[in-house]
């Protein structure tokens, strides 16, 4: 099977994107419409806005194959960008105990978002899920520091959930309220997950 074929049959339990995996740049132009259509309804589902102004991407195999392949088309940086990206993107990729989120607060003004992120400095510690009785407390991606000397917060973030066997099983039971948020003492916010979501990232386990 090629890689085309696999990506399309569906793949969210794959743990990796290999270079096999990585279509040529003339491959991927014939096929980056269909691509990115199909991903915008896997991708509606694992999408939670969290309060105001924050809002939870869950990733897997085809969120990433997809983002790796849009930084080669847009960047046209080659072969020698390959190993590059599949780094970046491959850690955000859940590897069968865990949910993995990039986390954006998204806001328009620029005066707003910036004094709003300076009060908001480690934040990346303070996101939870919550479910059955469970708490499991996010675990920044430690490609780099996410609050700055002066305590100032980025816009963007990358989180893993890392869950235990037992809470695993709580969380695919159908119908488990599951609860998202942050215990910032400047951005309390959660949010209840619809199920639907929490359905679509019960795949996401080994």
């Amino acid at each position: 099977m090629t890689a085309t074929q696999t990506h399309a049959t569906g793949s969210s339990a794959r743990r990796a994107i290999v270079r096999a995996d990585v279509l040529s740049m003339s491959d991927y132009a014939k096929v980056r419409r269909e691509r990115r259509r199909a991903l915008i309804e896997q991708k509606k589902l694992r999408r939670l806005e969290v309060g105001p102004s924050a809002c939870f991407y869950f990733e897997n195999y085809d969120t990433m194959w997809l983002q790796v392949h849009e930084m080669l088309f847009i960047e046209k940086g080659g072969e020698a960008q390959i190993a590059d990206e599949l780094d970046a993107y491959n850690a955000l990729i859940p590897q069968g105990r865990e949910l993995v989120a990039t986390v954006m607060f998204e806001i328009a003004d620029e005066v707003q978002r910036r004094n709003f992120l300076a009060r908001l400095g480690g934040v990346e510690h303070t996101m939870f899920m919550s479910f059955a009785g469970e708490t499991v407390a996010a675990v920044p991606e430690g490609d780099t520091e996410r609050t700055n000397e002066q305590g100032k917060a980025s816009s963007v973030h990358f989180v893993h959930f890392p869950f235990t066997d037992q809470q695993v099983a709580k969380f695919r039971v159908p119908d488990t309220q599951v609860v998202v948020g942050f215990k910032h003492p400047q951005y309390g916010h959660m949010a209840v997950m619809p199920e639907t979501t929490r359905a679509a990232l019960a795949a996401d386990f080994a």
